[in-house]
């Protein structure tokens, strides 16, 4: 008998197939065992994995590409629907889901001061409040519009890390900061001792900025040269922002 594998006869769309008796022989299953599998049709993880897809794709969608998988997981689970992260992974991977992460080139926020500021680190990395306005930490960022950069300075609340204060310009000076922390004061009017925490930029550690503060008894705190996880509350609020929104419209103007 020959070994050889037999003519494949070209079907009507023009796809060479091969005898359903020959594949078996050569997988070793029977022909009985391959048409019990066939009527069987999708088993029952078949039809969840198609129901999770559904469902992942419409959360996908309604946030215009904007969730990856750990937001579509916890989505998910908001809902009700006990699934694993990496069955959500999996499922986006199968079909082709990216969220929208553009890395665009971006200027330098952050620039020390010409002095070693003699502010203290009064948060050390923990990012979390008891009590509105306790602890407030903010950042400046940049945006990019059609008639160049702009920068934005936050002031969120630790407590429920609500925007309290915020300002844009098209510049990095003190008074950019200074514009978002007067917002919150104006707005939250916090008790005596509340704490402001930023980065170690010149804008924070500005004569200027500390002056205000104390006419205005909010403590300054700062975090260490070059350590980014000293001010990681406000980062992952300007990751969030960009990637959600800034990036994906464009901004002709301040």
């Amino acid at each position: 008998m020959s070994t050889h594998a037999p003519r494949k006869p070209a079907s009507a769309d023009g796809v060479h197939t091969f005898p359903v008796d020959y594949m078996c022989r050569k997988l070793d299953v029977s022909r009985q065992g391959y048409y019990a599998w066939k009527k069987r049709g999708p088993s029952q993880r078949d039809k969840d994995d198609a129901t999770l897809s559904t469902m992942i794709r419409a959360v996908f969608d309604r946030h215009q590409g904007r969730y990856g998988v750990r937001r579509i997981f916890h989505e998910l689970r908001r809902q009700g629907v006990a699934v694993a992260y990496k069955r959500v992974h999996r499922l986006m991977v199968t079909m082709g889901l990216v969220s929208v992460h553009p890395r665009p080139r971006r200027p330098v926020t952050t620039v020390q001061a010409a002095a070693p500021s003699a502010l203290p680190d009064l948060v050390g990395q923990d990012f979390t409040a008891a009590t509105p306005n306790q602890l407030w930490f903010g950042d400046i960022t940049y945006i990019r519009t059609w008639d160049g950069w702009v920068y934005l300075a936050s002031v969120i609340d630790a407590f429920s890390r609500k925007i309290v204060g915020w300002a844009v310009a098209d510049h990095m000076r003190t008074d950019l900061v200074l514009d978002a922390l007067r917002m919150a004061i104006t707005t939250r009017r916090p008790p005596a001792g509340v704490i402001f925490h930023a980065d170690r930029g010149s804008q924070y550690t500005s004569h200027e900025f500390v002056a205000f503060c104390r006419a205005n008894n909010v403590r300054n705190s700062v975090g260490r040269t070059g350590i980014c996880f000293d001010n990681a509350a406000a980062e992952s609020f300007w990751a969030t922002l960009k990637k959600e929104l800034i990036h994906l419209h464009p901004f002709d103007t301040l």
